[in-house]
């Protein structure tokens, strides 16, 4: 079981390939660039490829996080490689929640940003992130948890045991 400390390593394993140890470790707000610019490329790696959109919205995001971050809202978790670099990461935003059918706490946990660098793609980082936001849920009674897939990470998700809901979904014209 992972500890509680939010400080605490909570795997340390080996790359088959690389034989470069990665820990796995909670952010901080020492690393909301990272956790922004991981933000920006997990959607150009889904194709949007609207550069000043990007931009807008990685700085609107920032001020989002920073303050998500601080009131312990939003939790994220970081890959790190011995030689400093940030393999991957995965955000949980602890959102409030009305008393509901599915689910009996008053939060939601909303697993968001999880990207890989494209080196590291295929060690199963992803896949010990998004364990790491799903136990820490479980250690801490939110008992539901969401996340919006791609095509690409579907497969992940559901071998984790999440299952397709009936969300649905309008944009307005700006």
């Amino acid at each position: 079981m992972i500890g509680r400390s939010d400080r605490e390593i909570l795997w340390l394993f080996c790359f088959d390939k690389k034989s470069m140890s990665i820990e796995i470790r909670q952010a901080q707000l020492a690393d909301v660039q990272t956790l922004v610019a991981h933000r920006a490329a997990m959607f150009r790696d889904m194709g949007y490829r609207d550069d000043a959109a990007l931009d807008e919205m990685a700085v609107r995001f920032r001020p989002w996080l920073e303050r998500m971050m601080r009131a312990g809202e939003y939790l994220a978790w970081l890959a790190e490689a011995e030689d400093d670099r940030i393999a991957a990461g995965a955000g949980l935003w602890l959102m409030d929640w009305p008393p509901h059918m599915i689910g009996s706490g008053d939060r939601r946990g909303n697993i968001l940003n999880v990207y890989t660098e494209p080196e590291f793609r295929k060690q199963g980082l992803a896949r010990k992130l998004t364990v790491a936001a799903m136990e820490w849920c479980r250690d801490h009674g939110v008992d539901c948890v969401i996340l919006h897939a791609s095509e690409e990470g579907r497969p992940l998700y559901e071998s984790l045991g999440f299952e397709r809901t009936n969300e649905m979904r309008i944009r307005f014209p700006k």
